[in-house]
């Protein structure tokens, strides 16, 4: 009897500890996963309601725990080291099961809650995704959406990193290792104020574009090198009066009246209040669209579900 009594008394002290330590654990996989996703101690503490110096020995507790550093800390940035990205993946997955699992989700409903991440080139993210992340969040209100909006290379290395489910990028730029499913063809047009006086054009030609200031993203753009490539081949060598990094930049400039620029179609919306695209031809230069994957490598059911919403609604672009 006493033995009996002192192994139960014993068995509880364990599960108790552990029941404990497995609690102590998750606080520190939050504190983890919110100073990521913030990029700093005091915006992560704001959100889960937590002084930032207990945020901080929560953090480093854990990388104690694991024996190396998580991110490399300045005055003014926190950065995850290449390990603090690898472990992030593995905490949010943790997380999001956990969440599943204290919620009694079932099969059928687990895929409806979740997260995915989603990397994407920005003329695609700046008006096409948004539109399709809002349809598909008030479908499904659970499901968590991170966007990585970035240069079609850092896109596929996004993919092949497993630091994105999957991405939105176009053919041209592929990486070993990487599945591409092309399914948008996007037509390069000539984006202008609607008062210019070829707003009221159909098409243009290149060659009609002597006298126009132009303006172009830059040449390390995976857009740009496709355009100049197209143009190379033609015969066309535009001169451009500015350069800019980015779409979002490049047509601000266009509508603060600076000239036109050639955009891809899906970067530009077509009830915009202010832009409008004029199709351009001799010669006509488009792009392939479409979602890439790691090869090999199975998507979660949340994932799944917003690969083949944005596949359906790339889809119906055409």
């Amino acid at each position: 009897m006493i033995g009996r009594v002192t192994l139960s008394v014993k068995c509880n002290f364990c599960y108790d500890w552990c029941m404990a330590r497995i609690n102590f654990d998750l606080q520190q996989l939050q504190a983890f996963v919110a100073v990521a996703e913030r990029g700093s101690f005091r915006a992560a503490a704001d959100h889960i309601l937590l002084s930032a110096p207990a945020l901080s020995r929560r953090i480093e507790k854990l990388e104690t725990i694991l024996g190396a550093r998580l991110f490399n800390r300045t005055t003014r940035d926190v950065e995850l080291t290449p390990l603090g990205r690898v472990f992030l993946d593995r905490a949010r997955a943790a997380l999001d099961d956990l969440e599943a699992a204290m919620l009694g989700i079932t099969d059928i409903a687990a895929s409806r809650t979740g997260r995915v991440t989603v990397a994407c080139v920005p003329s695609a993210a700046i008006h096409f995704l948004p539109s399709v992340v809002r349809s598909f969040s008030e479908r499904y209100p659970l499901i968590r959406i991170r966007v990585i909006d970035e240069a079609a290379s850092q896109v596929l290395a996004s993919v092949v990193s497993g630091e994105s489910d999957f991405g939105i990028s176009f053919m041209g730029s592929r990486l070993p290792g990487v599945e591409f499913e092309p399914i948008h063809t996007d037509p390069f047009v000539l984006a202008m104020r609607r008062e210019h006086p070829l707003a009221a054009r159909k098409t243009l030609a290149w060659a009609e574009l002597e006298s126009e200031r132009l303006i172009a993203v830059a040449r390390s753009s995976g857009n740009r090198q496709l355009l100049d490539d197209a143009l190379a081949k033609a015969g066309v060598n535009p001169s451009y009066r500015f350069e800019v990094s980015h779409i979002a930049t490049l047509l601000g400039m266009v509508e603060a009246g600076l000239g036109l620029a050639a955009v891809p179609r899906l970067a530009l919306p077509p009830a915009h209040p202010t832009l409008v695209g004029v199709a351009l031809r001799r010669p006509s230069v488009s792009r392939v669209l479409g979602l890439a994957t790691r090869r090999g490598a199975a998507l979660r059911a949340p994932a799944t579900m917003f690969h083949d919403y944005l596949r359906a609604a790339l889809k119906a672009r055409r």
